[in-house]
């Protein structure tokens, strides 16, 4: 699956517009390498995301095509949540 697709479903981004911007400005990771919005993600990847304001580290459990809102968050295991002062 897409990054920025998984971003959406996975709900930690709510539209897929927004998770395409912030891969395209280079504010995500998988596995220690910068990502794009194309970039393929599977279970056990380990996604670094830098909002400006934080920066979360997640592992992709799963990767459906859709999922009601309520098992969004079943999809990733939050690793790290760092707030930048």
């Amino acid at each position: 699956m897409r990054l920025d697709k998984f971003l959406k479903v996975s709900r930690i981004i709510k539209r897929r517009t927004l998770a395409k911007e912030v891969c395209d400005h280079g504010k995500t990771q998988i596995n220690n390498r910068v990502a794009k919005a194309g970039t393929e993600v599977k279970p056990g990847d380990v996604l670094e995301l830098d909002f400006g304001y934080k920066k979360i580290t997640v592992e992709v459990l799963a990767t459906p095509e859709n999922v009601r809102a309520q098992e969004a968050k079943e999809l990733y295991k939050l690793i790290e949540e760092k707030v930048n002062e």
